[in-house]
């Protein structure tokens, strides 16, 4: 007979299910993705049944799998509503999500500020480069990189324009006197950017753009990696505001053209009991000082 002790079991499965993936499923619950095929296979066992089709690059649910998805989703956001009822004010909880280098850059730095304005407020972020599903009610806020493209039931908000140049540090910016010396030295690559080296040098008519030297996924990364000195990056100067206040990073060409455009948005439902205070945070994030 299945017993209650399997509830872990059910968890981790429910998370594969979701993720569509084994190894997805180790990362969210901080598994090894061994322990995670074990213990749905135990499940398996328990249930006798199977939940899971296998192939080399990819599970997809069986019917048994994704009947006990539709149940075991429900049940855990029944518990997690539980919880979150006696644990905090939810009426004073805001649950964000958001882009990890906006969290990162932006956000973090700018939070106190939120939090100093509105008394009692708890803000809980997570990050990530999925979009939040507010279906699901796990998130009241969503900072998204790109415009979504679901807008029928949100209210979205575009966060300003953010330049886009080459930034380095200032021992590296003095072997730069004009853009055609960046072929001289490695260029960085922010794999997700809607705006590339090959975008900029067609903008600044000087021809292909060399190979980029190395990539990173994620824009504060590169940041990181163009501040201690190991290439340039093409990056948002909203993205990069505090390594450019802080003298780690500079704008090497006074005179180039720069590409602009509105790279972050907010969004969140229009009904739902978290309305009032998304609103709130909606708009003194778009009341906070430009950042390019």
């Amino acid at each position: 007979m299945f017993q209650m002790a399997s509830l872990s079991a059910v968890r981790i499965f429910e998370s594969a299910a979701r993720l569509a993936s084994f190894r997805a499923a180790a990362e969210e619950l901080h598994l090894s993705p061994s322990a995670v095929s074990h213990a749905i296979s135990k499940l398996e066992r328990d249930l006798g049944t199977s939940l899971f089709e296998r192939s080399t690059r990819k599970v997809t649910l069986t019917l048994a799998g994704q009947t006990l998805l539709g149940h075991a989703s429900n049940a855990f956001e029944e518990l997690r509503r539980g919880v979150e009822t006696i644990t905090s004010n939810k009426a004073h909880l805001l649950r964000v999500h958001c882009a990890p280098s906006y969290a990162a850059q932006v956000l973090s730095a700018r939070l106190p500020d939120f939090l100093g304005q509105n008394a009692g407020v708890e803000v809980r972020v997570a990050a990530s480069t999925t979009y939040a599903r507010f279906v699901d009610g796990l998130f009241d806020v969503d900072i998204v990189y790109g415009e979504p493209s679901n807008r029928e039931d949100l209210i979205v908000v575009p966060l300003g324009e953010e330049t886009v140049s080459p930034l380095c540090c200032p021992k590296m910016a003095e072997r730069l006197i004009s853009p055609r010396d960046l072929a001289r030295v490695p260029l960085i690559r922010s794999d997700l950017k809607r705006i590339q080296w090959i975008d900029w040098f067609e903008l600044n008519n000087l021809g292909p753009a060399p190979l980029p030297a190395m990539s990173f996924d994620r824009s504060f990364l590169a940041v990181d990696a163009a501040a201690n000195g190991l290439g340039v990056a093409l990056e948002s100067n909203t993205l990069a505001h505090r390594e450019l206040g802080n003298g780690r990073l500079v704008r090497p060409f006074s005179n180039s053209r720069d590409n602009r455009y509105t790279g972050h948005y907010l969004a969140y439902p229009k009904a739902g009991s978290q309305r009032r205070l998304s609103k709130v945070f909606a708009d003194w994030i778009t009341s906070q000082p430009s950042l390019i």
